[in-house]
């Protein structure tokens, strides 16, 4: 016999959503960069130093944009609510961006499993920004 009554269901904390969202951009990050590997020839180019990051500092500052999302997992759970509503706005505004900037620049053959993650990537960092901008209110 089916049963027809709606499935059970609970408010999801505005914080735990903007942490789970912040986790699903860094694995597209991962993936992103993983996938780069198999691309021709660029294991190569990585060997002999010939990327976009050619230089210990261009190497520091991609570490620095990393670190952001990374670090916003854990501080979207631990930080006030308002400090955590702006840092996820303008967060989640940067990095939506960045992404789309990377999407248009990336359109090639075989860049494209990294517009489409670029793609993805902005649609939840701009997600993060509207999450946060729409807070829940006491």
């Amino acid at each position: 016999m089916a049963h027809n009554t709606p499935l059970s269901d609970f408010p999801i904390n505005i914080k735990l959503k903007l942490s789970a969202l912040w986790s699903a951009v860094m694995f597209c990050y991962i993936y992103g960069d993983y996938f780069q590997l198999y691309i021709p020839k660029q294991v190569e180019q990585f060997i002999s130093g010939e990327t976009l990051l050619d230089s210990p500092v261009k190497l520091f500052l991609a570490s620095v944009l990393m670190a952001v999302p990374a670090l916003m997992v854990f501080l979207s759970l631990i930080l006030k609510p308002s400090v955590n509503r702006w840092l996820n706005i303008v967060f989640g505004t940067i990095y939506t961006a960045i992404m789309v900037l990377i999407a248009i620049n990336s359109i090639a053959p075989w860049w494209s499993f990294y517009v489409f993650l670029a793609i993805i990537e902005s649609i939840i960092t701009a997600t993060i920004a509207w999450q946060a901008w729409t807070w829940p209110r006491c």
